[in-house]
């Protein structure tokens, strides 16, 4: 019997997906919840698990695809006699798979994935085979070749076994495409995913939020040599503490005393939302364009706290495995430009938020300090706000306070702070 399995609704509502890597072939027999494909939303990497046992009849989209949520995705054929639950109709809606797989048809627990073996079975002739022989590689390096304009099977891998890694790709981009026209090349790059969203939301966000952006420029020599007694000091426990982390600290310290930073607009009820917790978004950029997964009430972790969820916030969404839902809820976001040794700039809200900060590169430069000139460590601060929510007045007074308790670590202490 065959069964067709069309693409589901991944979670919010997300209309299409874009196939990253396929983990079977046609012919190959596959268990329940057996990750059968790598896709890419607008939001995250998702493992798709297998709904069926049985064997792979067809693979209806190459990778690198887009398919719409419902449209056709595998064939497979089932063993002669397998019961279909009644509530599978080819008819209805996609099912939400989000953070489950497919359920037992037999009430048994799902079976773990195994080795592909070879069985004296007979194996239905595939109605469609779309993969490719292809050198080694692994689903993000694919993904940068593809948004490079590279193609990836004409690459020679240096990695163990032939593998292609990042360095192969990057190298095949930068070579030219004839001898004769040395340099610079037309490439096209597909919009979508991470980049599709990112892009319309800040088009919705400038276009729907008047911003308004200040900037102050700070001595944060103090921080900067607590940081740095701070990574001897055994009390940390081994967690990095960074500038990062020690401004989040900050933020999350002066949002307490004003709200209207940390609120937002509901057009709908014509009202303002001052939300009762610090939903803190740190922006992050990745190999698939840039995320903001937010820290659930950051105000309530502390320094270590805060310094140990923006290290696993980071490393998770560079992997591409963020939840969705912290994707989606944050109140106030951070962008550290000064990684890219930036110095300011004009940050783009994060749609439905009220603030975003961007924070500099921290440099050695002249600075007056005590009536002489001296180097110190400076950096700036810039803060973009919706202008509906925040007077000219509170954003001012929130970014010198933030200024504040960064040029002097200690007053954390008399604000009354945790941690």
């Amino acid at each position: 019997m065959k069964r067709e399995f069309k693409l589901p609704d991944l979670g919010e509502g997300l209309t299409e997906s874009d196939v990253v890597a396929w983990r079977v072939a046609v012919g190959d027999r596959v268990e329940l919840n057996q990750v059968i494909a790598e896709v890419e939303t607008a939001k995250a990497l998702v493992e798709l698990p297998s709904p069926y046992a049985g064997v792979i009849a067809a693979l209806h989209a190459e990778e690198g695809t887009t398919v719409s949520v419902g449209a056709p995705l595998v064939t497979f054929e089932l063993p002669v006699g397998e019961e279909v639950p009644a509530t599978e109709d080819d008819d209805a809606p996609p099912p939400n798979l989000v953070g489950y797989g497919a359920k037992a048809e037999h009430g048994g627990r799902p079976m773990r994935r195994r080795a592909r073996t070879e069985t004296a079975a007979p194996v239905p002739a595939p109605q469609q085979d779309v993969r490719r022989e292809r050198r080694p590689s692994s689903p993000p390096v694919r993904v940068l070749a593809r948004r490079l304009g590279v193609a990836i099977e004409t690459i020679e891998g240096t990695g163990p076994g032939g593998l292609i890694v990042r360095a192969d790709v990057e190298a095949a981009a930068a070579r030219p495409s004839t001898p004769d026209h040395p340099g610079l090349q037309e490439v096209r790059i597909p919009i979508r995913g991470v980049r599709k969203h990112t892009a319309a939301a800040m088009v919705r966000s400038a276009f729907t939020a008047p911003h308004v952006t200040e900037f102050l420029t700070i001595d944060v020599t103090p921080t900067v040599d607590l940081l740095a007694s701070m990574r001897s000091d055994p009390r940390t426990d081994g967690v990095r503490v960074t500038l990062l982390a020690l401004v989040a600290h900050a933020v999350c310290d002066a949002l307490t005393r004003h709200p209207s930073l940390n609120s937002s607009w509901d057009d709908a009820a014509q009202e303002i939302v001052q939300h009762g917790h610090v939903h803190l978004g740190i922006a992050a950029a990745t190999e698939r364009g840039l995320v903001v997964p937010h820290i659930p009430s950051a105000e309530s972790l502390g320094l270590l706290g805060l310094a140990r969820a923006i290290g696993e916030l980071t490393e998770t969404a560079r992997a591409g495995r963020t939840a969705p839902e912290r994707l989606r809820g944050g109140t106030f976001t951070i962008t550290n430009i000064g990684v890219f040794g930036i110095d300011a700039g004009t940050p783009i809200l994060n749609p439905g938020e009220a603030g975003i900060l961007a924070v500099g590169a921290a440099k050695r430069r002249p600075w007056e300090h005590r009536g002489e000139l001296a180097l110190r460590d400076v950096l700036t601060l810039s803060l973009s706000f919706d202008h509906r929510l925040v007077d000219g007045e509170q954003g001012s007074r929130f970014l010198a306070e933030v200024g504040a308790l960064l040029a002097e670590p200690g007053l954390a202490l008399l604000s009354g702070s945790r941690g």
